[in-house]
């Protein structure tokens, strides 16, 4: 096998994939009950859909897993809501090492690992693809943005791995420090990769790749050099159904993705993910044979990703509960100088913007600025989260 691939699972046939899913389908299937069974994959829509707030009733109820049966693992993580995810520390558990051979990382690369390491699973996922494709990785995580430029220039640093924007901010750095930085790979997650700030890095130099992973389910897809959707990792089943249903949409549409990890340490069965994508026909120019989805297109329900947290209706509710004064909320996820802006706007009679902001960043996990406007001025159309960012 050539290495343009990271295994031969890549470019096995549809048929062999087929019968390789569903029989690891039905060892999982076994893990969860002796007595479930499925005969073909077309019986997978007969078995219900678990949503994150099916999770978080579980966990609550018999904690941290709500009672699914988990096996070798190492590490206990935590994402809004709260939800709790097991990880593993054996070979590429979170299946990222695809999609950072895919991204051009190798032995001879250090990976620069911008994504958290507390708490959130992200900087241990991608720290585990690095090991899987023999990559050394800087433990960056977040912030200190001189010191992340004075240390890639210090150990050499040749590939970026973390949210879209971020790198920018690096970059940005470096030039006003005077430093000049070998980074020629990204590898990003978390949120949108926008057409302009892909071509800002391909002026400077640098391929960028992304990928679509949650924090539950490990790598869902991941794009190639190819740049044509992206293509389904092989360690997961996906569907595509209408929002709020386990109901599959016709090929093409767009609806919500549903996600069955194949991973015997977390059995996941048909996750509802809240994301919306579609499939695409035919396979990647690539040579990779797996089926594609158009990648992010949204979410099917308000639950909005800000600079790679999620923000949640409940999280909006609990603001306005927060404060008596308050009758409404509503958050407007926008875009700046390439950037994901947050802005708060909040009905009241005259409150202090400076307490809100506190209360913002305390219960939205993010900060963002507050505009605080009169009662009855915001629109009574339900919306409490609204994206007004375009990923043309």
């Amino acid at each position: 096998m050539s290495d343009t691939y990271f295994d031969d699972l890549e470019t096995r046939s549809a048929d062999a994939r087929e019968a390789a899913q569903l029989a690891a389908l039905q060892a999982q299937l076994s893990r969860i009950d002796a007595d479930a069974r499925i005969d073909d994959m077309a019986d997978l829509t007969k078995l219900p859909v678990l949503r994150k707030s099916d999770l978080t009733a579980a966990q609550k109820a018999q904690p941290p897993f709500g009672g699914i049966n988990v096996s070798n693992i190492t590490h206990v993580f935590q994402s809004p809501g709260p939800i709790y995810e097991p990880g593993g520390s054996s070979h590429d558990w979170f299946r990222m090492g695809r999609f950072l051979h895919a991204a051009g990382l190798c032995a001879n690369d250090i990976v620069q690992n911008c994504f958290g390491y507390h708490l959130t699973p992200a900087g241990h996922m991608f720290e585990s693809g690095a090991r899987a494709v023999g990559a050394k990785v800087l433990p960056a995580g977040v912030g200190q943005t001189e010191l992340q430029v004075t240390a890639a220039r210090d150990v050499g640093t040749t590939a970026y791995a973390g949210t879209p924007d971020y790198l920018k901010i690096i970059l940005e750095k470096a030039d006003e420090m005077g430093v000049k930085l070998g980074i020629d790979k990204a590898a990003v997650g978390g949120g949108a990769l926008f057409p302009s700030l892909r071509q800002y890095y391909i002026d400077r130099g640098i391929s960028c790749l992304q990928c679509y992973a949650t924090a539950d389910v490990g790598n869902i897809a991941y794009e190639s050099a190819a740049m044509e959707g992206m293509i389904l990792d092989e360690g997961v089943i996906v569907e595509i159904v209408t929002p709020g249903t386990g109901d599959p949409v016709p090929a093409g549409e767009v609806g919500e993705v549903v996600v069955t990890a194949l991973n015997p340490d977390y059995p996941l069965i048909r996750f509802a993910t809240g994301d919306l994508s579609a499939i695409m026909e035919g396979v990647s120019p690539c040579g990779r044979t797996n089926q594609r989805i158009k990648g992010w297109m949204g979410r099917a329900d308000q639950t909005t990703k800000i600079k790679g947290m999620f923000v949640r209706p409940e999280q909006v509710a609990a603001l306005v509960a927060h404060h008596g004064e308050v009758t409404k909320a509503r958050v407007v996820a926008s875009r700046a100088g390439e950037q994901d802006v947050m802005t708060v706007h909040i009905e009241s009679a005259g409150g202090d913007a400076d307490a809100y902001a506190q209360s913002v960043a305390q219960l939205l996990k993010l900060k963002g600025k507050v505009v605080v406007v009169d009662p009855g001025t915001l629109p009574r159309d339900g919306l409490v989260i609204e994206d007004q960012r375009t990923y043309d």
